[in-house]
């Protein structure tokens, strides 16, 4: 395995937070992203009832 050797040359103890912390920075990049480029979450919040299409 080519991927686990990559501990031979950083420390757990550095390279494990490290990586926790760039997966929970790009996750709340992405969910910033979301909530501040949908027009329809801010009436979510508010308890804005979502309308459905009547069927002819």
């Amino acid at each position: 395995m080519k991927e686990g050797r990559i501990w031979l040359y950083v420390s757990p103890t550095v390279g494990l937070p490290l990586f926790f912390l760039a997966f929970i920075t790009a996750s709340l990049l992405v969910h910033a992203s979301i909530l501040s480029n949908t027009t329809w979450m801010a009436s979510f919040w508010q308890g804005g009832a979502a309308t459905a299409a009547k069927a002819p």
